[in-house]
């Protein structure tokens, strides 16, 4: 028979059922914005050409994460933004008590940091773009901008990871894993949104 039929759940190496939940786009967004972060991070003032690069490339995968979180498939999607970032105080309370409730997509958490992360990584790369135009090379407030949002960046990345990393030893679930393959596991109490 020919068709889309939904692909049901399969196997993981630990004979554990998984379900794909972040697309390839996605994916390949994800670790590609990292390897961007990391590169605009360690080039300024040696290697400002490649810096510049960087900084340009985070902003069109910033317009395309915005595309995407409109037209995506369902876990790429904003659409429950506003009620995942409603529920994060809870969940924060919850994950601080070691019961952080599973999620299929992100969880509120999750969609905090998401969000925080791309504002400050919006507004380090748009003010990075300023900074090398006539108009505004060597005004104070841009400089400033792109100073505090980049030195920011990191430790919110810090932050990012080690939730990754708690989250996951709380679930017994590999969540870095999830991220290159797109599969998660597939258990009874989790949440969809």
């Amino acid at each position: 028979m020919h068709g889309t039929a939904p692909r049901s759940p399969v196997k993981d190496p630990d004979q554990a059922e998984t379900v794909l939940v972040w697309d390839l786009p996605l994916r390949l967004w994800h670790w590609l914005l990292a390897v961007l972060v990391l590169v605009a991070w360690v080039t300024p003032n040696v290697h400002d050409g490649l810096h510049r690069v960087a900084g340009y490339a985070i902003l069109g995968l910033l317009a395309f994460r915005l595309i995407w979180g409109v037209i995506g498939t369902r876990h790429s999607r904003f659409r429950s933004l506003r009620a995942r970032l409603r529920a994060t105080p809870s969940y924060l309370l919850n994950l601080r008590r070691g019961k952080p409730g599973r999620y299929l997509g992100l969880n509120p958490a999750g969609t905090a940091m998401q969000l925080t992360l791309l504002l400050v990584l919006f507004v380090s790369a748009v003010s990075g773009a300023m900074q090398v135009t006539v108009r505004f090379f060597g005004v104070w407030w841009v400089e400033d901008s792109h100073e505090v949002t980049s030195y920011l960046l990191i430790p919110l990345v810090v932050l990012h990871v080690a939730g990754v990393v708690l989250v996951g030893r709380l679930q017994r679930e590999n969540l870095a894993r999830a991220m290159v393959t797109g599969r998660k596991l597939l258990r009874r109490t989790m949440r969809a949104p």
